[in-house]
């Protein structure tokens, strides 16, 4: 019983162990891009690269895999040269498992101005840069920036940036150029501090997007608040081990226990002749009556 329950143990911290190997997906240069310009994505983290496959899902593909019909594969990275706006869609990095990374939506314009914002989801309390760029010089142009369609500013050289976000700021952001026009929109993410989390659960709103996201977006913050809890799990998956393995040997068992040599005890036993007098048998009695003549 104790070694079952010692390697219930080790199979369970193994578990535990394998979900903060999370893979992480990385984009280059951003997630908006001009068409004809250069993508370059990489699957980090985890224990092995080469067990990992990038996917996507377009307007004409479901989990299509890199190096196969989509771009050119390099060990974890995957580039795509001469993107087009039919690239656009949703990428991901996939194990054979089917454990799945972080996904990110990218964006492909034929447009002439595109919006450069963070990748992946930013925590509260950091600070959002946001740049439209156009994509003929000059790049920095008087832009405006909306905010779930709701104008926020305009910035004179195109660059704005939001200080000490909080959940609140997570949106849809868009910006735009007088003369050149308006960016494709892009979804920010805002993750919640650490020291801030409560029990109560949160959903957070997906960006409309025609393909279907694989999996959610996590951020280093969250797999911080995961190992902890983890960790107290572990802690008590330990304890409750022992407890099941005190009572255990605390338990009565029945048992055959042979007597021990002084636990015996001998006694003097002594036979003795039969002194029982043996008396011989009566004699038959014949009674009978005597008639006399008179």
């Amino acid at each position: 019983m104790e070694e079952t329950s010692l390697h219930w143990l080790f199979v369970v911290v193994s578990m535990l162990s394998c979900t903060t190997n999370q893979v992480s997906l990385m984009v280059r240069p951003s997630s908006q891009l001009f068409e004809g310009e250069v993508l370059s994505l990489s699957c980090e983290g985890g224990d092995n690269s080469t067990n990992l496959t990038l996917r996507r899902n377009t307007t004409t593909e479901t989990r299509a895999e890199c190096g196969v019909e989509w771009g050119k594969l390099a060990g974890s990275s995957c580039t795509i040269t001469g993107i087009l706006s039919w690239d656009s869609g949703v990428y991901w990095c996939e194990s054979r498992e089917g454990s799945t990374s972080n996904s990110i939506t990218i964006t492909v314009t034929g447009g002439a101005v595109i919006l450069q914002s963070p990748v992946l989801p930013v925590m509260e309390g950091h600070n959002v840069s946001l740049h439209c760029q156009t994509k003929r010089p000059p790049s920095k142009l008087p832009a405006d920036f909306y905010k779930d369609g709701s104008l926020i500013r305009t910035e004179p050289t195109g660059h704005m940036t939001i200080h000490h976000v909080t959940k609140s700021d997570e949106g849809l952001y868009k910006c735009h150029i007088s003369s050149h026009g308006e960016s494709p929109p892009s979804w920010i993410y805002i993750t919640e501090n650490p020291t801030t989390i409560t029990t109560t659960t949160t959903t957070t709103p997906l960006p409309p997007t025609s393909s279907s996201t694989p999996g959610s977006t996590t951020s280093p913050s969250l797999l911080a608040f995961w190992f902890v809890l983890e960790s107290v799990v572990l802690v008590l998956l330990f304890v409750l081990v022992l407890i099941v393995q005190r009572c255990i040997q605390m338990k009565p068992r029945d048992t055959y226990t042979p007597a021990r040599e002084q636990d015996v005890s001998y006694e003097q036993i002594v036979i003795r002749p039969n002194c029982r007098r043996e008396f011989a048998a009566e004699p038959e009695v014949i009674y009978s009556s005597v008639k006399s003549n008179s």
